[in-house]
């Protein structure tokens, strides 16, 4: 066994080290990794492991030959001990010998054991060999593979850098051809200097030559472009140029227009004379045909000349050649109208009263200048939105029919006439027509509102004289103050008059300044501005309402104390009744300064207790002589308010002591014994005031009987009279009611008043036998049939 192991551990030990091993069991190591076994391979591995450990023996020899083989081996070792040791002692001699039999016998024995396994090594051996060769050949393909790889790589490499400069160049190659281009279309504009200025600089170029416009807007284009790009070489000096052409280029359409214009103008003046011939005047048609049908065909060239101007109006060079196209075309036209306009005007003042001019004129006007706006609009269609663009056609026209009309209405008095021109101006002219029509007349808006102002600044100045003079200043005539004989006649007139006839104007039976006054604010109301119209109602109410107070004073003296309270009650009433359908305030604030403290300032000054020139003070000079600001608010109708009660109070107060005055004297006597009573201040007379009060003097019953009976009589006689004369100057039965109301009440409170101080001091046998008192039922019965 141990030469056995001697030759398989020689054996390993002749096994060359190979890269094939270690690759194989790298390889195999990897595999067990890569793809583990499960128990179950892992089980059938060591069974396998442990079959195979057990080597069975050859088929020529039996297991029981191999027993009996060893038994005899290991008897006959034994047995022969003895003689080999002794042969060995006989043939082998020495150590040499010794080890040369056992090298011969460890060969012959490895020999025989150990052959077939000594091939095996040489054959795995030379396989070993032949891996190591075919992987160092794999080896030098795998570095052929790379190196032509990498020259793959450097080929690619090269290609790409020769298709980037392609692209490289041909990119360079068209922005060069588009920088080409573009700098050919960049000089463009500098080299059509040349052959624009050729062009127009010859003698045969004028403005109605087709190819004007297209270089005028080439000429634009060039100016345009040089502006915007001034940083090239000698910018400054192609824009001088370009300038000085277009320069060149507008005055050749200035020229062109107004001799254009000049033509048409001359060919309708011509167009007006043969037309009008002998005759003093042109007929209304032929003008308009003259003027501006055939002016619109005469000037028609002109029309694509001025579309072109006005479409290119942003720039500041066409706009100042705009303006001079508009003011040439209405100095043209202007020539052309102004004539025939201040003609006509003329006709219509001379035939007509001023508001008729006023209507007429404004008409007239209207028609022109719409005719106007619409020539204008077909040679300026862009332009005929501006006002300002016909105002040196317009204006002059307007100011003409201003300059008529502008005497007149200072020299016009009359109300009804300037109400009426208000009217014609701010609702015919102005509302309907002007605010209608709306481009076409605002030209003429500013003129119609300048004459509207005049016409109501001279309303306002008449209707303030008007107020002073026929209200304020009214002084009234003997029939105006003739009350109540006026009244009478009046209702005499009425009961005379059948129904089928119409009655006449209530109006004309007022107080004349009352009419006036109602009168002139009907008129005034729609006429002029709230603000204006309400100082003039509060003064006009407040100078009525006093004229008709210094009527009644007259009235008073003239007729009776009733008469005039009941004609200033009748009037005022109207007065209030006629101004509320007015929606204003008949209220206004005056201003004014007040300089009444000063006095009391320079006293101290003098006196050293102030000093003027300390700014810190309230003492100093500037606070000193600062005037104070002192407002008051006048209101007309609350003094008519507050003067028509207090004379229905003294009215009432009055007729309550024409028929009550004894029983209201016989009641204040008895509340003054009464107190006198009270108070005991009388003592040197307790003994005559301590009487009862029927044995006084004055209110025995035959006193009081007297004192009934007067007041009966006043009710009977009385009584009626002033009811009387208040259906006479009060028709309305519920304002009579009103006003009789208090007085019933003053009345029946009165009699209440007695019948309980007879029930409380007379005996029943006393007021049966003297004294004839009327129930408070009766009274009551007997005062409403008076209504």
């Amino acid at each position: 066994m141990a030469a056995t192991a001697a030759a398989t551990g020689g054996g390993k030990a002749t096994v060359p080290k190979s890269g094939a091993i270690s690759k194989g069991y790298n390889f195999a190591s990897t595999w067990e990794q890569n793809a583990p076994l499960t128990e179950q391979q892992q089980a059938a591995i060591v069974a396998l492991s442990h079959v195979v450990a057990d080597r069975p023996f050859p088929p020529k020899l039996a297991p029981e030959k191999v027993a009996g083989f060893e038994n005899s081996l290991s008897i006959s070792t034994k047995h022969n001990i003895g003689e080999d040791s002794g042969a060995i002692e006989a043939v082998l001699v020495n150590t040499n010998q010794f080890y040369k039999w056992f090298t011969d016998l460890e060969a012959a024995m490895k020999s025989e054991t150990e052959e077939k396994y000594q091939h095996y090594v040489r054959t795995l051996t030379e396989r070993i060999q032949t891996c190591d060769t075919i992987l160092n050949q794999v080896d030098e393909t795998l570095e052929l593979f790379n190196e032509l790889q990498l020259q793959h790589q450097a080929v690619a490499t090269k290609t790409k850098t020769l298709h980037d400069a392609c692209d490289r160049l041909l990119l360079e190659k068209q922005k060069l051809i588009e920088f080409a281009e573009s700098l050919r279309v960049k000089l463009n504009y500098f080299d059509e200097l040349e052959n624009v200025a050729t062009s127009f600089y010859s003698p045969s170029m004028n403005v109605a030559r087709d190819n004007f416009l297209p270089l005028l807007k080439r000429l634009d284009d060039c100016i345009s472009y040089v502006e915007n790009n001034p940083q090239y070489a000698e910018c400054n000096v192609y824009l001088v140029k370009f300038r000085q052409l277009q320069s060149r280029a507008l005055a050749m359409i200035r020229s062109h227009v107004l001799s254009v214009l000049k033509n048409s103008s001359s060919q309708v003046l011509a167009a007006l004379k043969n037309s009008a011939g002998n005759k003093a005047s042109v007929s209304e048609g032929v003008e308009a045909s003259a003027i501006y049908v055939r002016f619109k065909a005469a000037a028609n060239e002109l029309k694509p000349v001025l579309e072109e101007i006005e479409s290119r109006k942003p720039r500041k060079e066409y706009v100042q050649m705009l303006m001079e196209c508009h003011k040439i075309y209405c100095e043209q036209r202007l020539l052309l109208v102004r004539g025939i306009v201040h003609q006509r005007i003329s006709e219509f003042t001379k035939k007509e009263a001023l508001p008729s001019l006023t209507r007429s004129g404004c008409a007239y006007l209207m028609q022109v200048c719409q005719l106007e706006h619409q020539l204008f609009d077909h040679f300026f269609p862009l332009s005929s939105e501006d006002v300002s663009s016909l105002a040196p056609l317009i204006d002059p026209l307007c100011t003409y029919l201003y300059d008529t009309l502008r005497p007149k209405l200072i020299h016009e008095a009359n109300l009804d006439i300037l109400c009426e021109l208000v009217d014609i101006l701010k609702v015919e002219v102005l509302a309907e027509q002007v605010s209608r029509r709306g481009e076409s007349l605002a030209g003429l808006r500013p003129t119609f509102e300048r004459i509207l102002a005049d016409v109501h600044e001279r309303l306002t100045f008449r209707a303030r004289t008007h107020i002073r003079d026929e209200i304020a200043n009214y002084i009234p005539l003997d029939e105006d103050l003739d009350y109540p004989a006026k009244l009478e006649q009046l209702a005499e007139i009425k009961s005379e008059t059948s129904s089928s006839v119409q009655s006449p104007d209530i109006s004309k039976t007022w107080y004349p300044p009352l009419e006036k006054t109602i009168s002139c604010l009907s008129k005034l109301y729609r006429c002029l501005e709230p603000g204006v119209f309400t100082g003039l109602a509060q003064e006009a109410v407040e100078v009525c309402s006093l004229s008709i107070q210094k009527a009644t004073k007259q009235i008073a003296k003239r007729s009776s104390a009733m008469d005039g309270q009941l004609f200033l009650i009748k009037f005022l009433l109207i007065l209030r009744e006629q101004i509320a359908p007015f929606d204003i305030e008949f209220s206004v604030t005056h201003k004014e300064l007040d300089f009444s403290h000063l006095l009391e300032h320079l006293r101290r000054i003098l006196r050293g207790q102030a000093s003027l020139f300390d700014w810190s003070r309230s003492t100093s000079l500037a606070r000193t002589l600062s005037p104070r600001v002192l407002e008051s608010q006048i209101d007309a109708k609350k003094e008519l308010e507050k003067s028509l009660k207090a004379t229905c109070e003294e009215f009432i107060m009055s007729v309550t002591k024409l028929v009550v005055d004894p029983m209201l004297s016989f009641a204040t006597k008895v509340t003054a014994v009464k107190v006198a009573l009270s108070s005991g201040s009388l003592k040197n007379q307790e003994s005559a005031i301590s009487k009862p009060l029927k044995d006084q003097a004055f209110a025995t019953p035959e006193k009081v009987a007297e004192l009934v009976h007067k007041v009966g009589s006043a009710i009977q006689q009385e009584l009626p009279r002033v009811m009387a004369k208040m259906k006479l100057y009060l028709q309305n039965p519920a304002t009579r009611a009103i006003l009789f109301k208090p007085i019933k009440t003053n009345i029946v409170e009165a009699h209440v008043q007695v019948q309980s101080l007879l029930k409380s001091e007379y005996s029943p046998e006393d007021i049966q036998s003297v004294v004839d008192t009327i129930s408070i039922q009766d009274l009551q019965a007997q005062l409403d049939s008076l209504m």
